[in-house]
């Protein structure tokens, strides 16, 4: 089967094609994680961040290939989770862009869309590592535009692709040594060959089985939101009456889009202000007296679609009615700063409410938040500075992709585990400016060493450490130092890595996998070997990890 010229139906098949094939493998892709921990989550993150854009996909199948390449940008983007999920939407943002304008494509065009992903994929790594998926993508679209000079079938580039980037992820070994030890190819690049499988079989007409559900994105702002404030105002109160939705479609002969002026330009019409801009569209959501003015300002940009005004003053004159027989809610005012921490356990989580933080989304190992996942408790936080707190280095890229698109007095602090997001936040200084903060708390995470205890899900060997399945193990920062079948004697092992003379708080967060018992007699035993060092002892109550150490 020859295809010459791809229209937007087409590919659109392929996306699902490519989502349903990742989806049946990514249990797989978990598996090559290099580390033995039950935190293996790459084809986790990968599968929902591309099912997220296969559904916007589904939701706009049409001929225009750009449009739909559009579609699949929006997705992937907003359900990008962790840092493999983050590049594979943006190597398919830089796809879509390089294809945003045109009807069909052809052969050359399809090779230089894989490149233009690659180059946009390069950019948003802060410190790009050879020998992941950025590799395994570079790889193959160089192949691709080789092939596509002299071949005008997109099956036999597409071939040409799906080869060349199982031979690079072959090679991923020889980029990154860990991989090499530890006898595994790199996960992402697998994830991506998945993604690849699913195009060609499309192309090909290679039926695939078919995925069995596609979660569903949910809006990005809480039209209810603006309730909140009923309570303690009259109707006559209400400065800007008129919650106003919009979403704008950019055209070409309008004014060019920036989203920074959009923004400025837009604050001047009222408050409560959200804009999120992708290359296709922005959707604004702001509190109005003037909702035509606003409407106008946008069809400067392009169309105006999916338009929703509701008069406030009317529903907050019906609330109280409602309410007239209950105590009414107190007016929720925006603070200067809000911090947002990432954390699993309940007791963590509540640990981090107790220094500071604001809103603590639950993820962490094998549940990482996505980069809506984060919009939203921006959007919660109700502060005019807002701190994100990863603690999970797979967190990050989402992170800071959530902080780009708010846009404005967002700091993210590059925070890898939970002891350096501990103190980070009690290096906080409300009284200081965001970026002030953002250089000190950014700062602390040197002054902190991290230890985990955890249990191992495979035999394997790294490090020169011969490790067993159900093994425990102790992790000092990233390095796995030490094995034991006996968790106890893990902890104590790691503790001996982790303390020195230097050493002055020792702060042991245990999981629901520890006695209270257990974590009392290892803290007894620190204190007789280090008189010297203080002793806190939490509850964190999280899954997988039996010990967190925190050493300052």
């Amino acid at each position: 089967m020859s295809v010459h010229v791809l229209d937007g139906k087409q590919f659109a098949q392929m996306i699902l094609q490519g989502a349903n094939q990742l989806s049946n493998n990514a249990k797989t892709v978990d598996a090559l994680n290099v580390f033995p921990v039950p935190d293996g989550d790459t084809g986790t993150n990968m599968n929902l961040s591309i099912t997220s854009g296969a559904k916007e996909v589904k939701n706009n199948i049409q001929p225009h290939i750009g449009k739909v390449g559009s579609a699949l940008a929006k997705g992937l983007l907003m359900g990008a989770r962790g840092n493999s999920g983050v590049i594979l939407s943006q190597l398919f943002r830089g796809f879509s862009k390089a294809i945003e304008q045109k009807e069909t494509i052809n052969s050359k065009e399809f090779a230089a869309a894989f490149e233009a992903g690659v180059t946009t994929a390069y950019k948003a790594v802060m410190k790009p590592v050879e020998g992941t998926i950025l590799t395994v993508a570079k790889d193959a679209a160089k192949i691709a535009v080789q092939v596509a000079e002299t071949e005008d079938d997109i099956v036999v580039v597409m071939e040409a692709t799906l080869k060349e980037a199982r031979a690079s992820l072959k090679r991923t070994p020889d980029l990154l040594p860990v991989l090499k030890e530890v006898g595994v190819v790199d996960s992402g690049g697998q994830g991506l060959v998945h993604v690849y499988e699913g195009f060609l079989a499309e192309l090909k007409g290679e039926a695939l089985p078919e995925a069995t559900t596609m979660p569903s994105l949910t809006d990005l702002v809480n039209a209810e939101h603006h309730k909140n404030v009923h309570g303690h105002i009259s109707t006559e109160d209400i400065v800007y009456g008129y919650c106003t939705e919009f979403m704008v479609r950019f055209e070409n002969g309008k004014e060019q889009f920036v989203e920074e002026k959009f923004r400025i330009d837009l604050s001047a019409y009222g408050d409560s202000l959200l804009v999120i801009a992708d290359d296709e569209v922005a959707k604004v959501h702001i509190h109005s007296e003037q909702p035509g003015s606003v409407l106008t300002y946008g069809q400067k940009y392009g169309s105006l679609i999916s338009m929703k005004i509701e008069n406030m003053r009317e529903q907050h004159s019906n609330l109280l009615e409602e309410a007239s027989s209950t105590k009414p809610a107190e007016t929720e005012k925006k603070e200067k700063f809000g911090i947002i921490t990432v954390a699993m356990g309940e007791g963590i989580a509540d640990l981090f409410k107790s220094i500071g933080a604001k809103v603590v989304i639950e993820g962490g190992q094998t549940m990482n938040p996505s980069t809506e996942d984060i919009v939203k408790a921006i959007e919660q936080v109700n502060a005019e500075n807002v701190i994100i707190l990863p603690n999970n280095s797979n967190i990050i890229m989402a992170a800071n992709q959530a902080a780009d698109v708010v846009g404005e007095n967002v700091a993210v602090i590059p925070s890898k585990t939970v002891p350096q997001g501990m103190a980070a936040i009690l290096a906080f200084n409300p009284t200081g400016d965001l970026k002030a903060n953002e250089q000190t708390m950014t700062a602390s995470l040197q002054m902190v060493k991290t230890g985990q205890v955890t249990y191992a899900v495979r035999d394997t060997s790294i490090d020169g450490i011969e490790i067993q399945k159900d093994d425990y193990m102790g992790i000092a920062e990233s390095k796995i130092v030490t094995t034991s079948k006996n968790k106890v004697e893990a902890a104590q092992q790691l503790l001996q890595t982790l303390l020195d003379d230097d050493s002055e708080i020792l702060t042991i967060i245990y999981g629901e996998d520890v006695s209270e018992e257990e974590a009392e007699k290892l803290s007894e035993q620190v204190e007789e070997q280090y008189p010297d060092v203080e002793v806190e002892i939490h509850n964190g109550k999280q899954p997988l990890y039996s010990y967190i150490f925190s050493v300052e």
